[in-house]
């Protein structure tokens, strides 16, 4: 990890240590498909950043805006992969309200943890059709 104010890394280099995408090939189309924003503009992979710059990163359902705090090359664990970026309080607030949207919008379903059956397919066929399933 480098703390270095003057230093510079490749911006597909610095998404992929941070562990925001799982290859550098994925960050790199992320940031060409316009997901990765460089104070508020679109940006080249090939961007070199540098400790302070802020990022907006869309995965997908949302967006998060970082600060990069440290800069490396080395994709690392986790725990240290964090260390490279810090969230804004007011990103992560409407992250988490969203989640929660998402989350009460669904209305309680929860899907099927298994295949349905013969009957429940009899059943399910029966209560589209507009009519009452039996009590079998």
């Amino acid at each position: 990890m480098t703390e270095d104010p003057a230093a510079k890394v490749r911006l597909d280099k610095w998404l992929w240590a941070a562990r925001f995408f799982k290859t550098r090939r994925l960050a790199k189309a992320a940031i060409e498909g316009g997901k990765v924003r460089w104070d508020g503009q679109r940006i080249k992979a090939g961007k070199e950043i540098g400790v302070g710059d802020s990022l907006t990163i869309r995965q997908g359902f949302d967006d998060k805006e970082v600060l990069v705090t440290a800069l490396s090359e080395q994709r690392r664990g986790a725990p240290e992969a964090a260390l490279l970026y810090e969230e804004m309080a007011a990103s992560k607030a409407l992250r988490e309200n969203r989640a929660a949207d998402r989350k009460a919008a669904a209305g309680g379903f929860r899907p099927s943890d298994h295949k349905p059956s013969k009957k429940e397919r009899r059943q399910l066929q029966k209560f589209e059709q507009g009519n009452k399933p039996d009590d079998d």
